[in-house]
């Protein structure tokens, strides 16, 4: 069936594995005729990919609605993702959207919307999903990103992701290794391996993250192997000194941990505690040489004292980590964490947000500094004018002159200076 929409544009919100569902929501709906332009253009159809960690994520997509009706007042506006599937009754209501997709059904949205015209919503039980479909992005032809994994089977008392994407749930390692070496073939030099929650990856006996790393490691060629973020507590030996075999694999981790109190770490139900994650660092930053690593924080958790927060602080300047992403408390439905108190005051939690912004823009600096005495190898990715840029393979961004420098190219750089969250270089 042709489609009834010329064009459409995608807009993702949240993590890398919305990112992965929403290209191959688009190669969809490019295989069905219709092409694909710039979100911020004039479209027939939007597709907006959501989050619901954050109320600030719910008021980014509500934003966007107006915007884009704002543009195309005749407009198809379809939602999906995280906020669809857990308000999808209530998102029904607004006139502005003509359809709601949940998390089972996203990938065939542009199937859905020419037997949908005049709208609706769609989205399953969440304890019913069992089906794993392997999504990927192909839009830039030197980087993809490979969902691996989804859902969740933790039941932290801040988190609405169990409840929005279902139990834990992967795909074959078998499939993911002829995807890679499909991707090889054409040309692609680095894969990021995601998932919602990356470390639970198979089913716990021998399709497990070391066997798939393991796997990918003996049977592709692809350069550069990077791994999404990965829970402390599933972050094993066995896959940190596998990790530290081959160059191939990028030296850049991201490992949550959300607080350096082992008082709120109960409270949120996480699995492991301050010693464990200090631990898991230090060997981590003792076999992989000049690693980057980025960490999730939430500050304000219901309780949370001037003392528990000042051991999170603590903890990740003495582990010196690389960078870190700030998020400050916030309630979110239908979990525990909203039913526990006393509640931090917003006012507070945007100071200690500020306050670990800072310590990231510090530690992130100092990062930059201690790289600037050694070459790297960086994969161009963008040429803008006569600038090329790229990240090495510890993660850090890079600038250079673009003269003679070509896209997809794998180029060795020795730095000049540093900026501002980069680093400037020039071609070895």
């Amino acid at each position: 069936m042709s489609s009834p929409f010329k064009t459409a544009a995608l807009c993702t919100l949240g993590c890398k594995v919305n990112f992965t569902e929403t290209s191959m929501i688009s190669r969809e709906f490019e295989e069905s005729g219709v092409s694909l332009v710039p979100f911020d253009d004039f479209s027939d159809i939007y597709v907006i990919n959501t989050c619901s960690v954050t109320e600030n994520a719910d008021l980014k997509c509500n934003k966007l609605i107006r915007k884009v009706k704002k543009k195309n007042p005749d407009a198809y506006i379809v939602i999906t993702g995280c906020y669809a599937q857990l308000k999808s009754e209530q998102l029904a209501t607004n006139k502005d959207i003509d359809l709601v997709v949940g998390t089972e059904d996203k990938i065939d949205i542009p199937n859905i919307v020419m037997n949908n015209l005049e709208g609706g919503y769609i989205t399953s039980k969440v304890k019913d999903i069992q089906d794993f479909r392997l999504s990927y992005s192909a839009s830039d032809r030197v980087r993809s990103f490979i969902k691996v994994q989804d859902g969740c089977n933790y039941n932290c008392s801040f988190c609405t992701i169990p409840m929005a994407r279902g139990a834990s749930r992967s795909a074959k390692i078998i499939e993911i290794v002829y995807l890679i070496q499909q991707l090889e073939s054409k040309g692609f030099k680095e894969i990021v391996l995601s998932g919602i929650n990356l470390g639970d990856f198979g089913d716990g006996k021998k399709e497990t993250l070391h066997e798939l790393l393991k796997t990918i490691k003996d049977s592709t060629k692809i350069p550069r192997i990077r791994i999404s973020s990965v829970e402390p507590n599933l972050l094993t030996n066995a896959v940190i000194d596998l990790l530290s075999t081959s160059d191939r694999f990028m030296p850049h981790l991201h490992i949550p941990l959300q607080s350096g109190s082992d008082r709120i770490l109960r409270l949120m139900k996480r699995r492991y505690n301050k010693k464990l994650y200090f631990e898991r660092v230090k060997r981590i930053k003792e076999k992989i040489r000049n690693i980057s690593i980025g960490v999730d924080v939430v500050v304000g958790f219901p309780t949370e004292s001037d003392e528990d927060f000042q051991e999170t602080y603590n903890l990740l300047k003495d582990l010196e980590v690389s960078y870190l992403h700030v998020f400050p408390y916030s309630e979110r439905d239908d979990t525990e964490g909203i039913k526990l108190s006393p509640v931090v005051p917003q006012n507070i939690r945007n100071e200690r947000s500020k306050k670990l912004r800072q310590l990231s823009d510090m530690l992130r600096s100092e990062f930059l500094i201690k790289n600037m005495d050694s070459h790297h190898n960086i994969l161009v990715e963008g040429i803008d004018s006569n600038d090329a840029q790229g990240y090495t393979e510890n993660y850090i961004k890079v600038k250079l002159e673009g003269q003679k420098i070509v896209m997809n190219e794998l180029i060795k750089i020795k730095p000049v200076n540093c900026s501002t969250g980069y680093i400037r270089g020039e071609r070895v």
